[in-house]
């Protein structure tokens, strides 16, 4: 039989509680985020059930002590049992277009103009999401310059199987699937065509591949905001976008011009990642900030967008994507990888954000009454 005192705790003490941790990347509390499944309350235990809407196996056992602990701090609680779990669900895309049936979000990484690091961000964000449980794959986009099956890994000459002589089978690389332009072409094979004819072959390389059951397809956009990519953007399911700039006024002011064009077709801009922010001294540690400060903060603050990370300046980097093993692979633990695993965290998070304000999102009726 439960004591006085146990019995006397109240569901609104230990909603109060749970109500004290702001989850960082949701921005506010659980309990108003819609994360609580479930709280039982018996004399003086005490059951909660957490289903986050992002992946976070780095933070889910780190996240349930903390409330175990807050809950336990109420006066008459005996014992507590917390179980925290996520699940991704599919988030609304632009206009009329139709979601894939076997990819729950597309993501497109962009940048306003070339050399600013997209394609590395691509691949650490698409492992960093995997590292984080999900399930991904990464489209290398870039018709011109595919470097997605190099950074993965994948040896050249590699070819994807083919089902029923008309669809493509992902190649795995570290966890995720990957598909490209590159999978299908020759070195010796000139990549000579139009904006049409980019598009429509990027399409079939959407539709005609055999994505299996993914959270998330990280698009890697080719670089700029002409007419091949506003015609990708206007065609190709986007639940939202990611923009990588350095801080270099030019590559600021080409961001901005990315940031517009998924803004005209109605694509969220989750975020803004700072390349190449700083460069720390390998012999003797000190930085500076070779191409300027705080502009990604600037311009997140001018869109009113996220600022999901800033990058070092580092070889590092350079040095294990050109091996075939991104950093995130390559060092798990490292301090950049944990940058690369909090963007992550910080994009699917909003995109989640994002699917709670449309699916609460009242709708309009109009009669002849």
């Amino acid at each position: 039989m439960s004591s006085p005192r146990s019995a006397a705790i109240s569901r609104a003490v230990i909603e109060t509680a749970i109500q004290s941790y702001q989850d960082p990347y949701l921005k506010q509390d659980l309990l108003s985020a819609g994360c609580v499944k479930s709280l039982e309350i018996d004399g003086g235990k005490v059951q909660l059930s957490v289903e986050l809407g992002y992946p976070a196996d780095g933070l889910v056992n780190g996240v349930a002590e903390l409330l175990r602990t807050k809950i336990n701090n109420v006066d008459g609680v005996e014992d507590c049992i917390v179980s925290i779990s996520w699940r991704v669900a599919s988030a609304p895309v632009q206009g009329e277009l139709e979601a894939f049936a076997n990819v729950k979000n597309i993501i497109a990484v962009a940048s306003g103009k070339g050399g600013v690091g997209k394609s590395t961000t691509a691949a650490n964000l698409a492992l960093a999401l995997a590292a984080e449980g999900a399930r991904v794959g990464i489209l290398d986009a870039d018709i011109y310059g595919p470097s997605v099956g190099l950074m993965l890994g994948i040896a050249d000459g590699t070819r994807p199987e083919v089902k029923n002589e008309k669809f493509f089978m992902p190649i795995q690389a570290h966890g995720i699937e990957a598909m490209s332009m590159a999978f299908l072409i020759t070195e010796d094979t000139p990549v000579v065509w139009r904006g049409p004819m980019v598009s429509g072959a990027l399409q079939q390389l959407l539709t005609q591949t055999v994505w299996n059951n993914l959270d998330y397809l990280v698009i890697d956009m080719p670089p700029g905001t002409g007419d091949i990519q506003l015609t990708l953007a206007q065609k190709v399911p986007v639940t939202g976008s990611v923009v990588v700039t350095t801080p270099q006024d030019l590559a600021l002011i080409d961001a901005k011009k990315g940031i517009e064009m998924f803004n005209k077709v109605n694509i969220p801009v989750l975020g803004v990642v700072e390349n190449m922010a700083v460069h720390i001294c390998s012999s003797c540690g000190h930085s500076e900030h070779l191409f300027g400060e705080g502009g990604g903060t600037r311009i997140a603050e001018q869109f009113g967008v996220d600022l999901l990370g800033a990058l070092p300046l580092s070889m590092m980097i350079r040095e294990q994507v050109d091996g075939g093993m991104p950093t995130v692979v390559a060092e798990p633990d490292s301090q950049i990888t944990m940058i690369y695993r909090d963007m992550a965290r910080r994009l699917a998070a909003e995109l989640s954000l994002k699917n709670s304000q449309a699916a609460a999102a009242p709708t309009i009726s109009f009669s002849d009454d």
